[in-house]
């Protein structure tokens, strides 16, 4: 069987087409596929569960009994060292866990606002 000459054009022009929607789809049309899709729930979950932990540490560093000097330690520190000098404290630590989490230091120390007076 053959195919009729006007059907080539046809079945090119679909083909590019479907190329066409799927590049503009997913790169400007908010397309993604389901790994993408799981790694951004995941990180969005990370997240918030941060944020969720930014009052727990907070409270544990209202509570120890030697803030003022641990405070005094982590204000010492230069910005880049600061999140070390909370994880060293003890404070970033949850609960059950094996060490304390950089995220939550970092978070923790957006938190306790140590440039203020």
């Amino acid at each position: 069987m053959t195919t009729p000459e006007w059907l080539k054009p046809g079945i090119y022009g679909a083909l590019l087409g479907a190329a066409f929607v799927g590049i503009v789809g997913f790169s400007w049309g908010g397309w993604m596929t389901g790994g993408g899709a799981e790694e951004m729930a995941n990180k969005m979950a990370q997240e918030e569960v941060i944020a969720a932990l930014v009052p727990f540490c907070l409270d544990i560093s209202r509570a120890d009994n030697e803030r003022l000097a641990k405070l005094a330690t982590i204000r010492e520190a230069s910005s880049f060292k600061r999140r070390d000098a909370v994880m060293e404290t003890g404070w970033a630590t949850m609960p059950g866990s094996d060490g304390p989490n950089r995220e939550l230091a970092q978070a923790c120390i957006e938190g306790l606002d140590l440039d203020a007076s």
